[in-house]
């Protein structure tokens, strides 16, 4: 069986997710507000991509993923920092973007897979991404 994938990029601002709250009668919410709209915009565009590939199922079996994130960079940040070594934390982004991947149904669950590269980078003008968002590749893992 030939190795299936299915790039695809997000635009927004990239979320973490971070941790929860107790709001009373056992009920948990999101920390951040900022969350439920990248996570919906990772889904739409899964979406998306799965409709126009003809993918019907999720990928199942050992998957791998390489996921770039490209944050907006603060006005505040100095010029000679090339990467963006603060907050969001890097697996707080893949946390929230695999859950939103897995709620799609590109992917049957994120324990599935075996191999993530995961990469935040500063969002810039003339370069393979001048916009803020995610750049998203999933596939069967080639051993």
């Amino acid at each position: 069986m030939p190795p299936r994938t299915c790039s695809f990029e997000v635009r927004g601002i990239p979320a973490p997710q971070g941790s929860k709250r107790h709001v009373g009668h056992g009920v948990m919410i999101e920390s951040s507000k900022k969350v439920k709209p990248w996570r919906e915009a990772v889904k739409a565009a899964a979406i998306e991509a799965m409709q126009k590939r003809g993918i019907t199922q999720p990928f199942g079996g050992p998957l791998q993923a390489v996921i770039i994130f490209a944050l907006p960079r603060p006005r505040a940040a100095p010029k000679s920092r090339i990467y963006p070594d603060r907050k969001p934390d890097l697996d707080k982004l893949l946390r929230s973007t695999l859950d939103a991947l897995t709620d799609a149904g590109l992917i049957s669950d994120d324990s599935r897979l075996v191999a993530l590269l995961g990469r935040k980078v500063y969002a810039a003008p003339n370069t393979l991404m001048p916009w803020p968002g995610a750049s998203i590749d999933v596939g069967t893992h080639l051993a």
